[in-house]
């Protein structure tokens, strides 16, 4: 981990080179996530492979882009595309750009991502906010030695997920007429989809959604003293005695019919979340 803070400060002088802003937050968009970028009034656009140190992003639906800018009078910085465990990066290469992050000023990550629904109450289309997860990828981007300037050697972990923005998220859906619902995450490595046994496996853990990403970043959100909010649309249904085959199309068709109500609640929660 040593050797992070040396690569971050690559990183952030490339960027300020270009942009000079206060970002307060950062946003990490999934899967089929990517619309709510258009709503960015953007200064400047990063492609990752202009970036020092900066992994690529190779899965469709995630375009490989930063963007600096403006969000509902917030200045962000935006994801589009995200880094998985299962194309080969390490955690640490995972979790980069959330140490960029930080490093420039963002005090509050939005991570978002599409997942399949565990909990039968939950529908497709639905947002489920994320009230805490699970750590199904037996690996942690803390592994190594710490380094206590970017954060202490044991964080706590008993509430990675940020009360108040999560009412505020809930709030802000209901009044979009949005169906959303709290939850717990659980994050696998894949990219295999999961199996039966592991989703009634899940549902006795308390697991109420399912995916292949965010639990990495928010760990070194907490890490690092990040306020955080997960957002999770629900894009296939986990029933395991009622299984219909799973594939990349319809997640991404299904995540991309919701983006304009996750962006609403983002765009929602964030001046407040800013000014707090």
């Amino acid at each position: 981990m040593r050797e992070i803070r040396g690569q971050v400060a690559d990183t952030v002088a490339a960027i300020r080179a270009r942009w000079g802003g206060e970002p307060v937050a950062g946003i990490v968009l999934g899967t089929g996530l990517g619309p709510l970028a258009d709503r960015v009034e953007a200064a400047a656009v990063f492609g990752y492979e202009t970036l020092p140190h900066f992994p690529r992003s190779t899965v469709e639906g995630h375009a490989g882009e930063l963007l600096a800018g403006t969000l509902a009078g917030c200045q962000v910085l935006i994801m589009r595309g995200r880094f998985h465990r299962y194309e080969g990066w390490s955690m640490a290469e995972v979790t980069y750009p959330v140490r960029v992050m930080r490093a420039l000023g963002c005090e509050l990550l939005v991570v978002s991502n599409a997942s399949g629904g565990l909990n039968p109450r939950l529908g497709v289309g639905d947002v489920m906010v994320i009230e805490d997860h699970i750590n199904m990828m037996f690996d942690n981007p803390l592994f190594g030695i710490n380094d206590d300037e970017l954060g202490p050697r044991f964080p706590d972990m008993s509430a990675p997920y940020d009360r108040a923005l999560r009412d505020a998220a809930l709030a802000a859906a209901r009044r979009l007429d949005c169906v959303a619902h709290s939850g717990v995450y659980a994050g696998f490595t894949g990219p295999s989809f999961e199996t039966r046994a592991e989703y009634r496996m899940l549902r006795r853990l308390g697991a109420d959604a399912v995916g292949m990403s965010t639990v990495p970043e928010v760990i070194v959100a907490c890490h690092a003293g990040m306020r955080v909010l997960g957002l999770s649309v629900i894009t296939n249904l986990c029933r395991p005695d009622c299984l219909d085959e799973t594939g990349h199309q319809e997640v991404l068709a299904a995540a991309e019919g919701t983006s304009r109500r996750m962006t609403g609640i983002v765009e929602a929660v964030l001046p407040a979340a800013a000014a707090a």
